[in-house]
């Protein structure tokens, strides 16, 4: 346990060094470490507890998806139902359920087609067996579709999933550092921006919808009948965003939606001079939109964002290639704004800030300096107590505990991770962790010497028969750490990864570091007596 080849203890100290220069680029100003190569640019973020910041809670409408789900079923049921050539008196969507009357001779062969559209809740990779809709037979030609509530978990859940893509791209289009974005129970998303001292202008951001579509203006019919409830079934009226005119009638069909868009840029109109949003369609969308305006030149048509008409130009001549711009009195930072919307792409369904919480830069050094204190006191603790109780073992021991840290921090820079109030606990605690491991050596060394063997013997021992007792608990430390990191939140889950990642190190150091150094005392002095 005491003989270390050459290339064994030069590839220990080459990986303790490594790991360790990985922590130099947190003792630099940001703005230099910048002007460093991009591997050596790695380094800890602070969380919102220690550097101030906006946190804000978003709630996922779940009466909306549950409305454009039955939508989309009564959509469903009548495509179903013309391709198929049955007749139906009248489909209307009634609470949770979209009901379609059937001519009782059709009855039979309709439920047989419209059961066709359950699928397997999770795909086909979904292993439940349970499908995504009920289709069930009322009596007296009545169908009766709806959502199973598993399914609605299931769909809920995938809106969680894509809006959380969608709000990570919006965040991180304002430039902020590692914002942190994580689900929060079954309708909820966590923002967490560490230097964001305003939110303001991230609620509006995150608030917006941002569903664009592009639809002909119907000339029709004036706007004064329309506001009388005089509308064909074919178009509807939506109000303008900067009024006047208070509003448009346009058709209901859509030419082109927003998931068309390919890129959205704010640029200057060449002619005015004005704040404009230039767009470009993928191939499907230039395609579409190209046929749309060759079809309608002198029509105008309208651009609506959350359902209301930004712009409604009128077409002067086809576009074919791809691309245009809406222009709609914006200012610099309004039309900036639209452009992020459209480049992130629209959310599933509307989110509210339920929740907000905003931390100072004060309050977040006041932690940082607690925290520091804490460690401080700590750690002289500890030294002294080494020194004190295995004197020069202990002195061992505290530089294999300093490493340890050190390697802490380098492997946490080199994640890029976000260092929390309750990560600097756990790092503490990985200290005591580590000293720990180091006196069940020391003491085992102790019980090998009152046993009567020899010095170097009863060194060897000791590392030896502690291995079991400290790989033991360790272990069963990670696994709580790991579990934590599973099933927690935020400031629990950075409590867990630097309680993870210092289990892992104090293992190095314990039967690795420590090891090296007193293999080469024993090498140096050949003792007769163990100081310990």
């Amino acid at each position: 346990m005491l003989y270390f080849t050459r290339w064994k203890a030069l590839g220990i100290i080459l990986t303790a060094l490594i790991v360790c220069l990985c922590a130099v680029p947190n003792f630099f100003p940001e703005a230099q470490v910048k002007t460093w190569p991009a591997w050596a640019q790695r380094r800890l973020v602070l969380g919102l507890d220690l550097q101030g910041g906006s946190s804000l809670q978003l709630e996922v409408d779940s009466n909306y998806v549950k409305k454009e789900r039955l939508d989309q079923i009564r959509d469903d049921v009548r495509r179903v139902l013309r391709e198929a050539r049955i007749g139906y008196t009248g489909i209307v969507t009634k609470g949770d359920a979209v009901e379609v009357r059937i001519r009782d001779a059709d009855a039979q062969p309709a439920l047989a087609k419209l059961r066709e559209l359950g699928q397997p809740i999770g795909g086909l990779m979904g292993s439940s067996g349970q499908r995504d809709l009920d289709v069930s037979d009322a009596g007296g030609g009545l169908i009766r579709l709806s959502i199973p509530e598993a399914a609605m978990l299931d769909r809920m859940r995938k809106t969680i999933e894509q809006s959380i893509q969608i709000v990570e791209k919006r965040v991180n289009e304002l430039g902020t550092v590692e914002p942190i974005i994580q689900r929060q129970g079954n309708d909820r998303i966590l923002v967490q921006v560490p230097g964001l001292q305003d939110p303001t202008h991230l609620k509006e951001l995150l608030g917006k919808t941002a569903k664009m579509e592009f639809r002909m203006v119907d000339p029709s019919v004036p706007l004064e009948q329309a506001q009388q409830g005089g509308l064909p079934p074919d178009s509807e009226l939506l109000p303008a965003a900067t009024p006047p005119p208070t509003g448009y009638v346009v058709k209901k069909q859509v030419l082109v939606a927003g998931g068309d868009l390919t890129n959205a840029q704010a640029t200057f109109d060449q002619r005015t001079n004005e704040p404009v949003v230039s767009f470009t369609f993928n191939t499907s969308g230039a395609r579409k939109f190209a046929q749309a305006t060759q079809e309608n030149v002198g029509v105008p048509f309208a651009i609506i964002l959350d359902g209301k008409v930004i712009s409604a130009p009128v077409i002067r001549e086809p576009i074919t290639g791809g691309q245009g711009q809406i222009s709609g009195s914006f200012t610099v930072q309004s039309a900036n704004d639209l452009a992020i919307l459209l480049r992130a792409g629209a959310l599933p369904a509307p989110l509210t800030v339920v929740e907000e919480r905003t931390v100072g830069p004060g309050l977040g050094q006041d932690s940082i300096e607690k925290g520091e204190l804490a460690a401080y006191v700590g750690s002289i603790l500890v030294v002294v107590f080494m020194l004190l109780t295995y004197r020069l073992f202990g002195v061992f021991a505290n530089i294999a505990v300093a490493i340890n840290v050190a390697m802490i921090f380098g492997l946490l820079s080199l994640l890029s991770a976000t260092l929390t109030l309750p990560g600097i606990a756990g790092i503490v605690l990985t200290v005591g962790i580590a000293v720990d491991s180091n006196v069940l050596i020391y003491e085992r060394i102790r019980e090998e010497l009152r046993g009567g063997r020899t010095p170097i013997s009863a060194i060897d021992a000791g590392f030896k028969r502690a291995l079991a007792t400290i790989l033991d608990s360790n272990i069963t430390t990670f696994i709580a750490a790991a579990v934590l990191f599973m099933i927690g939140t935020g400031p629990v889950r950075g409590f867990a990864v630097t309680l993870g990642i210092g289990i892992i190190t104090t293992v190095f150091t314990a039967f690795t570091m420590t090891r090296l150094i007193v293999a080469w005392w024993v090498q140096w002095k050949r003792p007769k007596t163990v100081p310990i």
